[in-house]
């Protein structure tokens, strides 16, 4: 009989079923989540990011000035760019303009149409703002009103190459510069108005004059110049915001003066540039009475050329004070006044009662000296009242003002004066690209015409990264391209070779 031997084999249990949908809705689930959390970031970085700028010459990072200014715009600003891929500056003016969208927070739209390509859209808006050149340019529309900007007032071109087969070479960008002030010039609509005083051999504003530099500047932020001839007016015209007397030769007449304190008394505004050399005792006595003085004498200072040579020398360097809304950016920026400079000495405790504040402004750098008699040569006598009263300050610029708050956050109309005991600082000779003197007289203007926002440092002029290499610097540099940077790779080489041998 065959016994059968049947194995009993474990059960095994039945697969579970695979819930297809189930997991199909979570994975779609989590590509939803995922999309909408990378939405979400992505918005949330489009709509609130930070900028910075990190180049070495931060040719595109706006100055404060304009930054300022476009915090006070209430409407809005449109930019249409005219501008050909093949002009020098086409790149650098899109990126300054991307910053201009930033700081303005929206109130800049901005359109780029290439004139080449898109001829119907440029012959569209070339006849909406009637622009006859073929230059490249920008047209910045606010409030129905328009001003052109072109490529060759926004770079200076150095053309000198091309006769060797090189192309135009950009030696500066003023781009900011000129579109900042279209911008101030088409906001504010009509152009605040200084008087020139002319009459007493000041420089004179138009033609060959010797403040070109300046006369350009201060025009490029909605101001211009109006000559005035004090013996012609009966009154100073109600229209001028401002009066300018810089450097005069000869004193005022007492009708003059007349003029000038009736101005004063109304609500004026002077900004004055004295020329220590020239006697004006009546416009001295006149800024007596509101507590500064003009002193008789000359700023000088020794200066080492050798070990044991000196020179001496009246070209002043000073540094500006922080404590006036003037000077606040320029607190501790050293400038050179060069000629000749008188001291001032400022007295607010007399003129308190009558509502007066004066506030210095530049003070001269230590180691310089009043001296009283200064038109002798006598070095000796020099030397030792070089040596008198180390350490006094000594102010060469000042502010004054009557009737004002002394909150700058209250804005009340006032009287309000800039002096300042040297003349030729302003002059071209005299500028130089550092642009402090610049900077000083456009915040004195502004300050003046009640501008306060519009205070701040010029934009900044790009300039060329250069070395300079010392003999020692040479050699080092010797043994780290002969030696060290061949040496490295070849370390490496041994290092591995010998690995692979062991």
């Amino acid at each position: 009989m065959e016994t059968v031997i049947v194995a009993n084999e474990k059960q095994q249990p039945a697969p579970k079923k695979i819930h297809r949908v189930q997991i199909g809705v979570n994975v779609l689930l989590q590509v939803v989540l995922v999309l909408f959390l990378a939405t979400m970031v992505n918005s949330l970085g489009f709509k609130h990011y930070k900028r910075w700028d990190f180049s070495r010459d931060q040719k595109y990072a706006l100055s404060d000035k304009t930054k300022r200014f476009l915090d006070t715009i209430k409407g809005k600003l449109r930019i249409t760019v005219f501008f050909s891929p093949n002009t020098p500056i086409t790149g650098d003016v899109q990126n300054l303009l991307t910053e201009y969208q930033y700081a303005a927070k929206g109130k800049i739209d901005i359109e780029n149409i290439d004139p080449e390509r898109n001829l119907s859209r440029a012959k569209e808006m070339f006849d909406k703002y009637k622009v006859v050149s073929d230059e490249s340019l920008l047209v910045i529309d606010y409030s129905g009103r328009n001003k052109t900007v072109k490529a060759s007032e926004m770079a200076d071109v150095d053309q000198s190459g091309m006769a060797f087969g090189e192309g135009p070479r950009v030696t500066a960008f003023k781009g900011e510069q000129t579109i900042t002030a279209a911008m101030i010039d088409l906001v504010e609509g009509k152009k605040n108005t200084l008087g020139y005083v002319l009459g007493h051999k000041e420089a004179p504003i138009s033609g060959n004059t010797p403040i070109s530099v300046l006369k350009t500047f201060i025009e490029n932020e909605n101001i211009k110049f109006q000559e005035l001839n004090l013996f012609d007016v009966g009154a100073i015209p109600p229209d001028l915001k401002a009066i300018v007397i810089a450097g005069p030769q000869y004193d005022f007449s007492d009708r003059e003066m007349k003029l000038l304190r009736e101005f004063w008394e109304k609500q004026g505004r002077l900004l004055l540039l004295l020329d220590p050399a020239a006697k004006t005792p009546k416009m001295d006595a006149f800024l007596s009475e509101l507590g500064l003085k003009v002193n008789d004498d000359r700023l000088m200072v020794f200066l080492r050329t050798g070990i044991q040579e000196v020179a001496l020398t009246r070209d002043v360097q000073a540094h500006f004070l922080g404590g006036s809304p003037i000077t606040k950016r320029l607190a501790d920026v050293s400038a050179l006044f060069f000629g000749g400079t008188s001291s001032l000495t400022l007295e607010p405790e007399r003129v308190r009662a009558a509502n007066v504040r004066l506030e210095p402004l530049a003070q001269a750098e230590k180691g310089y000296f009043a001296e009283t008699d200064y038109n002798t040569s006598d070095q000796a006598k020099l030397q030792a009242d070089a040596t008198r009263n180390p350490g006094t300050p000594l102010m060469i610029a000042g502010s004054i003002e009557k009737g004002g708050s002394g909150d700058e956050r209250v804005q009340v109309n006032s009287s309000r004066m800039v002096v300042v005991s040297n003349s030729t600082f302003i002059q071209d000779n005299a500028l130089t690209q550092d642009q402090q003197a610049l900077d000083f007289i456009s915040g004195s203007m502004n300050w003046l015409l009640s501008r306060e926002q519009l205070i701040g440092i010029s934009p900044k002029i790009p300039k060329t990264l250069t070395f300079t290499l010392t003999e020692s610097a040479l050699s080092h540099v010797r043994w780290l391209i002969l030696v060290l940077m061949p040496l490295i790779p070849a370390c490496i080489g041994a290092a591995v070779w010998w690995r692979r041998r062991a």
